[in-house]
């Protein structure tokens, strides 16, 4: 299962450059004037987790591996996207394609790289990019309502008399610049909304580019999560080792990379979770969602282990690994046997057990 988050926010806030960083490329173009990122640019980026080491130990195995998270860079964003300025609805269209956004305001200080409107005001970056993609909404809700205000009149009255409420309510609450992700659904209305693949619906943090030992920026929303990167700083760490970089944050007093903030408000905003497998030819991290049950945790692995699934032993991965590994733990009483209806947990070892 791939899940992707799509940076994005105005020109030369640092989007580019954040990208080459966690994804320790050079692939997007960093360049100090607006729209240098025209064609989105997509790494994928393995998932720092350090329980996978330990794990790989106990079982002595051949391989780790990792999961992962694919970051796409997409163009900067102006006022008037929604009606065509700039790069507009093809910039539109690259966020319809992403799990999440991660929107990027400057609070960096540099008189060598330009800001579109001159002045450094994460807030107003915001609200600039939030009032584009409200509009961009408003507009494809607006031709679906249309739709069923004339269907309503037809032979479909009661059930496209409930559409139109809803879509009635989404437009309001777009028109006055909200998102329609803060809005209340039931599952039929949330069915609904799902097809127009509204941007407003998608989840959404901040990440706020600050100098070089730039901490606390004021924060932008109280609804929304916001994390503090120095993109810069970033930048620095992906040309050293990882020794190099860990002794670097050391000397800095920084405890977390950009990358690992970003990941575990990635995986926060998408309701994620790992779960391993471990034996001796290898360790490997899953990601599915929080409250997956164990046969699609298992097609995660094998699409064909969703219908073949029998059970599962499962452990969580401390006791898997103060236990000593599989042969160990089957004499400890801890290790568990699941059924069909079990909700796999973060943290958990599972051995899926499938017919053929």
């Amino acid at each position: 299962m791939s899940f992707s988050i799509g940076i994005v926010g105005l020109p030369n806030v640092g989007k580019s450059t954040l990208f080459n960083a966690l994804t320790r490329s050079k692939q997007a173009n960093a360049a100090n004037y607006p729209f240098c990122t025209i064609d989105p640019n997509v790494g994928v980026v393995e998932v720092p987790d350090a329980r996978l080491a330990r794990l790989t130990e106990v079982s002595k195995s051949a391989k780790t591996i990792p999961t992962t998270i694919e970051f796409v860079d997409i163009a900067g964003l102006v006022k008037g996207a929604s009606e065509g300025e700039g790069l507009g609805n093809k910039f539109l269209s690259h966020i319809r394609e992403v799990d999440a956004m991660a929107q990027v305001a400057r609070a960096f200080n540099d008189d060598n790289v330009i800001h579109v409107h001159n002045r450094i005001d994460p807030k107003d970056d915001a609200a600039i990019i939030n009032t584009e993609l409200a509009l961009a909404d408003l507009q494809t809700v607006e031709k679906r309502l249309e739709n069923t205000k004339r269907m309503m009149k037809g032979v479909g009255a009661k059930e496209y008399g409930l559409q139109t409420a809803l879509f009635q309510r989404v437009y309001d609450h777009l028109q006055n610049g909200n998102p329609a992700r803060d809005l209340s659904y039931n599952e039929e209305e949330a069915t609904l909304l799902r097809d127009l693949h509204l941007l407003t619906m998608k989840p959404m943090l901040y990440v706020v580019n600050v100098d070089e030992g730039g901490t606390n920026a004021a924060r932008i929303s109280e609804s929304a999560e916001q994390i503090e990167i120095s993109a810069k700083l970033e930048a620095e760490l992906a040309d050293l080792t990882v020794e190099e970089a860990r002794q670097y944050l050391k000397d800095l007093g920084i405890t977390q990379t950009g990358l690992d903030k970003l990941i575990v408000a990635g995986y926060k905003l998408l309701n994620l979770i790992t779960y391993f497998t471990s034996g001796e030819p290898e360790t490997r991290a899953w990601t599915v969602g929080e409250h997956t049950k164990a046969p699609d945790a298992a097609g995660v692995i094998h699409t064909d282990f969703i219908k073949g699934f029998v059970k599962a032993d499962v452990i969580g991965w401390k006791e898997f690994a103060a236990g000593g590994g599989w042969s160990k733990v089957r004499e400890t009483g801890k290790l568990r046997l699941e059924g069909k209806d079990y909700i796999v947990k973060d943290g958990d070892v599972v051995y899926f057990h499938v017919s053929k």
